[in-house]
């Protein structure tokens, strides 16, 4: 039994089960055991997950092609501000300078970007990937409230899918809340009343489902982009991660839920396994996203899958058959796999969010559609 197994166990034999958010919790972020908490995590090929940045530096430069369009927007100001949270070791935000740098020198210049990274582990590791842009350009927050007001953009990808849910079940007549008790040496579900009232409301919005429908709910989501926004003057909030608007992430046919357990790419049947040792997830719900922009002050200006995102973008970085024929086959391959609809092209969304820029409207979402109709239907 590994030691965060231990303190686990130990602590649910004195106080009782717990909520499966305080277990994801701990399992991710324990600062000496957890798997980012204590730095396992591992990206790429040989981890246990890919990601966007893992297909190259077609997608960081990609993103930088639309925060030129979104400095733009903001009128060229003397000061931008790029903000990255959930970076893990950096590439991508390597990519987006060295992009900046090399097709829009002007943009580069303007920009100071912030890194906001709770683990001194990764802080470090950050550093020494974006050494050459040196501590003028590239500075360090522990927590969004270490970060100063800011005229820009907040950005990240597969960030919220991280975020730690609550684990719940429709018994036919009420919601009960999925906990995590120790029995006959292993961690096990069980049925236990709803553990807040604010996880009680925000159940009353979820769409009919079977009885016995398991399912998540994240309810960190509107205390974090409250926060981002708090930081933000004005300029765009973008989140990439993957996941559905409410209607399609609570379709009755997903009666298991969307919360998933990797380990060396390969799916792990039982989520409360090796705790610390294995990646916890569970799919982003949109409809959350949108429904708390609004009482901030947050514009919902884009929503769409990454296959259309990309697409978009790709007019900014291939405007033309020239452009397209004179890019390498290892970008071209890259491209490709960003926007496949059978790899990242339609698992991923891409929602942006917009405060005092006046004309919102942006390349990358232009074959997306109306993000109302998808994320708020009347």
């Amino acid at each position: 039994m590994s030691p965060l197994e231990q303190q686990l166990s130990s602590e649910i034999a004195q106080r009782g089960s717990i909520s499966f958010r305080d277990f994801m919790a701990r399992a991710l972020y324990d600062p000496g055991h957890g798997y980012y908490g204590a730095g396992k995590a591992r990206v790429g090929r040989g981890g246990d997950f890919f990601t966007n940045v893992s297909v190259g530096p077609l997608f960081g430069r990609l993103l930088a092609r639309q925060f030129v369009e979104m400095w733009r927007r903001l009128g060229e100001p003397a000061e931008f501000v790029l903000v990255e949270q959930g970076a893990h070791r950096g590439d991508c935000a390597a990519d987006v300078l060295t992009a900046l740098r090399e097709f829009d020198p002007a943009c580069f210049a303007a920009t100071t970007f912030w890194l906001v990274e709770p683990l001194a582990q990764l802080r470090q590791i950050q550093g020494e990937r974006l050494r050459d842009f040196g501590s003028e350009k590239v500075r360090w927050a522990e927590a969004l409230t270490d970060l100063p007001p800011f005229r820009g953009v907040h950005y990240s990808n597969e960030l919220v899918d991280a975020f730690p849910v609550h684990r719940v079940s429709w018994r036919g007549d009420r919601w009960m809340e999925r906990c995590v008790d120790f029995q006959e040496g292993r961690f096990v579900f069980v049925d236990a009343e709803i553990s807040s009232e604010t996880l009680r409301a925000h159940l009353t919005s979820l769409p009919p489902v079977p009885t016995d429908y398991e399912t998540e709910v994240n309810l960190a989501v509107a205390p974090w982009l409250a926060e981002v926004e708090s930081r933000l003057q004005a300029g765009f909030i973008l989140a990439i991660d993957y996941g559905y608007p409410r209607e399609e992430y609570y379709r009755p046919e997903r009666t298991t839920g969307t919360l998933s357990a990797y380990a060396a790419h390969q799916r792990e049947p039982d989520p409360l396994l090796r705790p610390g040792e294995i990646d916890l997830t569970a799919h982003v719900d949109f409809t959350t996203l949108a429904e708390t922009a609004a009482p901030l002050g947050l514009q919902l200006t884009g929503f769409t899958d990454q296959h259309h995102f990309m697409v978009g973008l790709s007019r900014l970085h291939f405007p033309d058959d020239q452009a397209l024929s004179a890019a390498s086959q290892k970008e071209l391959r890259a491209f490709k796999t960003l926007m496949h609809p059978g790899l990242m092209g339609r698992s991923f969304h891409a929602i942006c969010l917009a405060k005092g820029t006046g004309d919102p409207a942006l390349t990358g979402f232009q074959f997306g559609g109306d993000p109302r109709r998808k994320l708020l239907p009347a």
